[in-house]
């Protein structure tokens, strides 16, 4: 099973060409290298690493250049995994890689950012959720490092009042700079740490009339998952009085470490590692990554690297799945020890209408509270520029500079979304003299509707609805209509709902790891915000708002974060893969209308491809009864399935003892224990069975018995042994096997689920059957 053949490998190779995002220079130009190090092969002669590792960057560059050394080096790594961040040109990153002691020289990688009903939509204010609000100690000590565009620490969500003081055990520091000083830290912000060497080593010197050169939050994304996360409860939080309410993080008793990352012209790989690589030292015991990157091999990928190394120190890490959908096989941050988090819609929606002079009446989304308001009564003549009502085409984009105020001079303009950002489109209708703009989304979005403070009345309809309107337009020589913005509205059906945007899968680096790993809520979400950046993030927008309202994987990632920093507090000797299995085993694939998930993109039913196995119920994520656990080195052999060089598997192998040990059956790497069951069956048809193992431990009633279950297939008979498990103690571990026998090879994958029941608890994994096709 460990083995690829060739047409398999050349596959794989396209997607993965097709998503790297290598910042590449030209040959002879220096540019930053991740090199990573063999700690053990460190010659006696030397007393420190950062002695061997500038003697190595001395080996493979002009003497003329070593003064130069000490700009060489950006940064030393040292606990998530060994190694340093340092610019070379090409031919020395060549050099160096043939140096004894080095295991791997990576190209920087440039990431992007993925991007206050949810307490409530996810069961955490409910009466019967009060004991995971109660006020317990351990609650105080659980410390998520949240790595992003720094913080804003004046937002009531940052207060610390009521919270104990710092745990002695915590390392981390309060940096200091531009806007930050101490007293900016308390016992909410427990950390604040800045990483800029990378991004000015490829960007140059960073601009501090633009942005700040210290944790402060200019840009606003970090504030906002930081305080998704674990926000203190703020009364009355609002954006424009949309979503009125009390605002929360998820473990509103944790504190936070803020990691600044990313920057005006992005976030780079060496400033992210070096990150992971200090929280991990400064002890925290979450980390959230709402960012990505494009994929890469796992011992190409900087970041799967560093978190396997978090992962062995007992570090949970959440990263974001991308908003690449709904494009499959779009997915980041693929490797099987991260927790990769989906976006779904919740049951609040910001309804506005868009009115036709037929009186046909169409429904759409709005956060648009401004001085400029449109009657109801009242219709204005409509426009389209497009040439084509079902296919947008570069004028009907409404990009800057392209509408000419004669057309559109008091008018309501119809744009099509896609190419500029959703609220940019609005500023160029209101500088051309439009008085309201109607966003219509196109194929790629399908019906999903996200909200945006717009800078006029505007108003965002699917991509159905946008199609009559724009024929309306162009048919009618006289066409009118109005807006009208309609507020906040909770109790939406059905919901939740896959977002278009959330990237999807499958996981083509190794189609037997179900990713994403499941879903939370990611569109219209509110969250503190940077009294620094406007509500539509536009520099010409004077708007200042203490709350704002995003959508993005970006927010879903912090909100399983902070759920997994709730699991954490109440069980602090689980595992990263207890608490992953406690939220995937426990997730729900049915909306509130007891209705399989939806798909927005399409309003068809979503697979585990989209939503992974479901969305988060953190309620019962507390007490899952059974997990799957998975420790370092179960997770390093399963690289040891992956066809990887003994070289290649060195850089995972931070402790120099780790080997492979061949514990997965087989050498299938379907048979790492998961919480998701895969069976590939490979292109050879000969093969008709294959039998999985799976591993549970009882974190239940010391006393139970579980009894089996599992979906149906056309193309195979699924056979569980033994169909009863029966617990006498807690902690006690019982095998169980799973048999595919093809009955038929489907052309296409097969989804079901595998539940595993008891007097108290359920315990859901969903089942892939997938069947390569033959040569």
């Amino acid at each position: 099973m460990a083995g690829k053949n060739s047409l398999h490998k050349c596959f794989l190779f396209t997607i993965l060409s097709l998503n790297l995002m290598f910042i590449h220079a030209e040959t002879g130009q220096k540019k930053t290298y991740v090199v990573h190090m063999d700690k053990s092969a460190m010659p006696s002669p030397y007393t420190s690493h950062l002695q061997w590792y500038s003697s190595k960057i001395n080996s493979v560059t002009d003497p003329k250049s070593h003064q130069e050394e000490g700009n060489r080096i950006l940064y030393t790594y040292q606990t998530a995994f060994h190694g340093l961040a340092a610019r070379l040109s090409k031919e020395e990153a060549e050099k160096l890689e043939e140096e004894p002691g080095v295991v791997a020289v990576i190209p920087e990688t440039r990431y992007e950012l993925h991007t206050t009903r949810s307490p409530r939509f996810l069961g955490l204010e409910r009466q019967e959720s009060e004991r995971v609000w109660a006020e317990r100690v351990t609650d105080h000590d659980v410390v998520v490092g949240v790595l992003d565009t720094g913080i804003w620490p004046e937002s009531e969500s940052f207060n610390d009042t009521g919270m104990s003081p710092v745990p002695s055990t915590w390392r981390g520091a309060c940096e200091t700079g531009r806007g930050f000083l101490k007293h900016n830290c308390n016992k909410k912000i427990v950390g604040a740490r800045v990483f800029y060497r990378g991004y000015e080593a490829a960007t140059g010197k960073i601009d501090q009339e633009l942005e700040y050169r210290s944790p402060r939050d200019k840009d606003g994304h970090g504030t906002h998952t930081a305080a998704t996360v674990a926000g203190s409860p703020v009364r009355g939080a609002n954006l424009l009085g949309f979503a009125y309410g009390t605002a929360r993080g998820m473990a509103p008793k944790a504190r936070v470490a803020a990691y600044k990352v990313c920057w005006v012209g992005g976030c780079f790989s060496s400033d992210i590692l070096s990150a992971v690589d200090q929280a991990v030292a400064d002890g925290v015991h979450v980390l959230s990554i709402s960012l990505g990157g494009g994929i890469s091999t796992y011992s190409r990928d900087s970041l799967a690297i560093a978190t396997f190394g978090a992962m062995e120190m007992g570090v949970f890490v959440s990263c974001s799945a991308g908003n690449g959908g709904p494009d499959p096989i779009s997915l980041t941050n693929v490797s099987p020890w991260i927790t990769t988090v989906g976006a779904s819609t919740m049951d609040r929606d910001f309804p506005a209408t868009v009115k036709l002079g037929t009186t046909r009446v169409f429904k759409g989304v709005s956060l648009y509270k401004g001085r400029t308001v449109l009657s109801g009564n009242k219709q204005y003549p409509l426009v389209y520029l497009g040439r084509n009502a079902s296919s947008p085409d570069p004028t009907s984009f409404c990009l800057d500079g392209a509408l000419d105020g004669h057309n559109v001079a008091g008018k309501i303009v119809i744009c099509d979304r896609g190419v500029t950002p959703r609220v940019q489109k609005g500023q160029v209708v209101k500088r051309a003299g439009g008085v309201g703009m109607i966003l219509t989304n196109t194929g790629t979005n399908g019906e999903e509707l996200v909200a945006d403070c717009h800078l006029l009345p505007a108003v965002a309809v699917g991509v159905k609805e946008g199609k009559v309107i724009k024929e309306y337009a162009m048919r009618s020589k006289r066409a009118t209509a109005s807006l009208e913005i309609l507020g906040t509205r909770v109790g939406i059906k059905p919901s939740p709902i896959v977002a278009a945007f959330s990237s999807r899968g499958p996981n083509f680096l190794s189609l037997e790891i179900l990713k994403p790993d499941m879903l939370a809520p990611g569109v219209n979400i509110l969250a503190a915000w940077s009294g620094d950046m406007a509500p539509s993030s536009l520099s010409s927008d004077k708007r200042r708002v203490k709350f704002n309202i995003l959508s993005g994987t970006s927010m879903s990632c912090p909100h399983v974060s902070g759920v997994a920093a709730l699991i954490r507090s109440r069980h602090p000797d689980w595992s990263p893969a207890a608490v992953k299995s406690a939220l995937m085993t426990t997730a729900y694939v049915h909306d509130n209308m007891f209705k399989p998930l939806t798909d927005a993109a399409g309003a068809e039913p979503s697979s585990p491809y989209d939503h992974g196995a479901g969305h988060i119920d953190p309620l019962k994520a507390m007490d899952p009864g059974l997990v799957y656990d998975i420790g370092p080195q179960e997770y390093f052999d399963f690289l040891c399935t992956q066809e990887l060089s003994p070289s290649q598997l060195k850089v995972f192998t931070k402790h120099s003892n780790r080997s492979c040990k061949h514990s997965l059956a087989g050498n299938n790497p379907g048979n790492l224990n998961y919480p998701a069951i895969s069976a590939l069956f490979p292109e050879n048809t000969r093969v008709k069975a294959m039998t999985l193992r799976r591993t549970v431990t009882n974190v239940g009633p010391h006393v139970s018995s579980y009894k089996v279950s599992v979906s149906p297939f056309k193309g195979a008979t699924v056979t569980v042994q033994p169909k009863t498990l029966n617990f006498t103690t807690k902690h006690q571990k019982l095998s169980y096997t799973v048999t595919f026998r093809t009955k038929l090879r489907m052309k296409r994958p097969e989804f079901g689920g595998l539940l595993w029941k008891s007097a108290t608890h359920k315990v859901r994994s969903p089942v892939i059957i997938t069947w390569l096709p033959p040569l």
